[in-house]
């Protein structure tokens, strides 16, 4: 069984986790939303499932971590 997280961006300000087509999570900065995802994979891989993270590169015009200023 293989398990999928992604960081996606929410709004303008921003970003949350999808988890298997399970969307939750209000985070300030994908920084934030990938320690989050941290967790929750460590219990899956705990579990014997195979773990995938993504992470969106920023946007043109986006800081790193995607969040504004």
């Amino acid at each position: 069984m293989d398990t999928h997280y992604s960081v996606i961006r929410k709004d303008s300000s921003s970003w949350t986790v999808d988890h298997d087509g399970d969307v939750g999570g209000e985070y300030a900065s994908k920084e934030a939303a990938f320690e989050a995802i941290v967790g929750a994979a460590s219990n899956s891989i705990r579990d014997g499932a195979g773990v995938t993270i993504t992470v969106p590169a920023p946007a043109p015009g986006e800081s790193v971590l995607g969040t504004k200023g």
